[in-house]
C-alpha cells in the first residue's frame, strides 16, 4: 500500500494543499512506497509567516531554557532510536547499522548545541575609556532555513537545526523529497520535548518551495548541502536577496598512500571509506593515490581480494556491507560512469555493473567497482560519481601525490596514510582542502569543531557545526555605555577616542 506523507507545521502533521506529489521509492524493491506532497509558493509563504510569529516567544527564552528542550529531545530520541534508524534505512537504502551512525552523528551536534548558555556569551571590557564600558551580545537572526540532501536524512538536518534553534531562531527545513520521513519524526520529538509549535517546521517540496525560501525577505539565512551546481545556485540566489548562506557541494576525496604505510590497514580503510553506504557520502574516499609502482601493485591486489568478500544486500540485511542506491537514476548514473571509465582507458579491475540481489531483482543495487591506472584528466577522476566506485591514480612521488587533491576543483576532504610524522605534518599544512585525515580515512570533524570544504566544495564564509554554526545563526550587537555622575556641559564634535 502506498502511503501519503505530510508536512510538519505548527507542531503537527499537515496534509499538502498543492495537489502535487512526488514518489518515494523503496530502493530494495524499486517500488513506490509513499507519496510526498510538494508545497507550492503559497503554502511555503504561510509556513514562513507562522515561523516568524512563533520565533518571537522562542527567541525571548533564556539560553538555559532552550538548552533544556535540546536535552529532553536527546532523551526522547533514545526511546525511538531503532524506529528512526529503520525508517531511514527503508527510504534511503543504507543498512540499519549505517542509519544508526547517521542519526548518532547528528545527535552529537545536538549535544554540542545544548551548551548554548556558554556558546552565546558575549564579551565585556570594563573601563575601555574613562568611565566607559563595552560589551557585546549574540542575538538570533529570526527565521532561518535549511535545504538538506538525501544521503544523510538525520545527520545533516540535525547539524543545521540544533544550533539554529539553540541560538533562538525559528527553523524551516526543506528535506530531500527522496527520503523525507525521518526529518518529520525528529520535528515531532522536538515538539514533544517542549519546543513551541511553529518554531521547527518541515516543508516538503521541489524548486518552487526552495525558490520561495531563497527569495522571501522574512528568511534571514539559508544552509544547503547537495551538488555543487545547486550549491552555487542557492548561494548566489540567497545572497542576492540579502541572506546569509552556507552552501556545501560535491567532492572528490583522495587518500594518499605512502610507501611506509601498513597496506592491510590502508586496504581496510579504503574498503570502508570507498564503498560504505554505497559510496553515497560527500566524505567518501573515491580516489586512492599510492606512491610508487610497487606499492600500487600491492594495494590493488589487496583491494581486489577484499572486494571479493563484500556482501551487497537489502538494507535490512544485518550481514550486508552496504545496500542499494537511493534511486534508479542514481544507479544508472553509476553504471554510466563505469562505462565511461572503460572508454577513457582506465583498467577496470572489478566491474560492479549489473549486480542483482536474490529476491530483490528490481532494487537499485550496484556492486563495488575498482579502476586502476586512472589519470587526472579522466572524467572519472574529475567528476563526483557518488556511488561504489574507487579509482586508483598512481603517483611517482610524494609531490605528485600532494598535487592531485590540491589542484582538483573540489577541496572537501583528503587523507594520508603514513608512519612518518614529518610527512604527515607537511601534508596537513600544504594540501589545499578543508578537512584532512592522518591515518583516518573519513576525516569528519567531531561536533565541537567545524565541518566544511574549500574551493567548489563550499560556498560561504562559515562552516557547519562547531563555533562557526553559532556565528552563522546569530548576529553580534556591541554596546558602549557611560553613566554620568554629574551633568557634562558642552558638545563634542570629534569621534570618541580612548583616553
Amino acid at each position: 500500500m502506498v502511503s501519503e506523507l505530510t508536512h510538519f507545521v505548527q507542531g503537527r502533521k499537515v496534509r499538502g494543499r498543492s495537489g502535487v506529489f512526488g514518489d518515494v521509492y523503496d530502493p530494495n524493491t524499486g517500488r513506490v512506497q509513499a507519496r510526498v506532497p510538494l508545497a507550492d509558493r503559497a503554502e511555503t509563504e504561510q509556513i514562513i509567516a507562522d515561523a516568524e510569529q512563533a520565533q518571537v516567544e522562542w527567541g525571548s527564552w533564556s539560553p538555559q531554557r532552550r538548552a533544556r528542550v535540546l536535552l529532553r529531545f536527546l532523551q526522547l530520541v533514545e526511546t525511538e532510536r531503532e524506529n528512526i534508524a529503520r525508517a531511514l534505512s527503508a527510504e534511503h537504502g543504507k543498512t540499519v547499522a549505517d542509519a544508526h551512525g547517521d542519526l548518532q552523528r547528528g545527535l552529537e551536534v545536538v549535544e554540542f548545541a545544548a551548551g548554548i548558555p556558554h556558546l552565546v556569551k558575549g564579551e565585556f571590557t570594563d573601563n575601555a575609556g574613562t568611565g566607559i564600558d563595552v560589551h557585546s551580545m549574540r542575538q538570533p537572526l529570526g527565521v532561518v532555513a535549511g535545504i538538506t540532501p538525501f544521503n544523510f536524512p538525520a545527520m545533516i538536518p540535525l547539524w543545521k537545526v540544533a544550533p539554529a534553534l539553540a541560538c533562538g531562531n525559528a527553523f524551516i527545513l526543506k528535506p530531500s523529497e527522496r527520503d523525507p520521513s525521518v526529518p518529520s519524526m525528529l520535528a515531532e520529538l522536538f515538539v514533544e520535548a517542549g519546543l513551541p509549535p511553529g518554531v521547527f517546521n518541515v516543508v516538503n517540496g521541489d524548486k518552487e518551495a526552495v525558490d520561495t525560501l531563497l527569495t522571501d525577505p522574512r528568511i534571514a539565512a539559508v544552509g544547503f548541502v547537495g551538488s555543487t551546481p545547486i550549491a552555487e545556485y542557492v548561494y548566489s540566489t540567497a545572497t542576492a536577496h540579502g541572506k546569509r548562506a552556507q552552501c556545501f557541494g560535491g567532492a572528490k576525496n583522495h587518500m594518499i598512500v605512502m610507501p611506509d604505510a601498513d597496506l592491510d590497514q590502508v586496504a581496510d580503510a579504503l574498503i570502508g571509506a570507498g564503498y560504505g553506504s554505497a559510496g553515497e557520502r560527500c566524505m567518501a574516499i573515491s580516489v586512492a593515490v599510492p606512491v610508487g609502482e610497487e606499492i600500487a601493485d600491492a594495494l590493488v591486489a589487496k583491494l581486489k581480494e577484499r572486494i571479493a568478500g563484500l556482501r551487497v544486500g537489502a538494507s535490512d540485511d544485518p550481514d550486508a556491507d552496504f545496500g542499494p542506491l537511493v534511486s534508479r537514476e542514481a544507479l544508472q548514473r553509476v553504471d554510466d560512469y563505469v562505462t565511461l571509465g572503460v572508454e577513457e582507458g582506465a583498467e577496470l579491475v572489478v566491474d560492479g555493473r549489473g549486480h542483482t540481489v536474490p529476491g530483490h531483482e528490481e532494487g537499485f543495487f550496484a556492486g563495488p567497482s575498482l579502476f586502476d591506472r586512472v589519470t587526472p584528466d579522466m572524467r572519472i577522476h574529475q567528476e563526483e560519481i557518488f556511488g561504489p566506485v574507487l579509482c586508483v591514480v598512481r603517483a611517482a612521488d610524494y609531490e605528485e601525490a600532494l598535487r592531485l587533491p590540491s589542484e582538483h576543483e573540489y577541496g572537501n576532504g583528503v587523507a594520508i596514510f603514513t608512519r612518518d610524522g614529518d610527512t604527515a605534518r607537511d601534508f596537513s599544512h600544504r594540501v589545499n582542502t578543508g578537512m584532512v585525515g592522518v591515518n583516518v580515512p573519513i576525516p569528519v570533524p567531531i561536533a565541537y569543531h567545524t565541518f566544511g570544504g574549500w574551493k567548489r566544495s563550499g560556498f560561504g564564509d562559515l562552516n557547519q557545526h562547531g563555533p562557526d554554526s553559532i556565528r552563522f545563526y546569530t548576529r553580534t550587537k556591541t554596546v558602549t555605555s557611560r553613566w554620568f555622575s554629574g551633568v557634562k556641559e558642552g558638545a563634542e564634535f570629534t569621534i570618541p577616542v580612548v583616553r
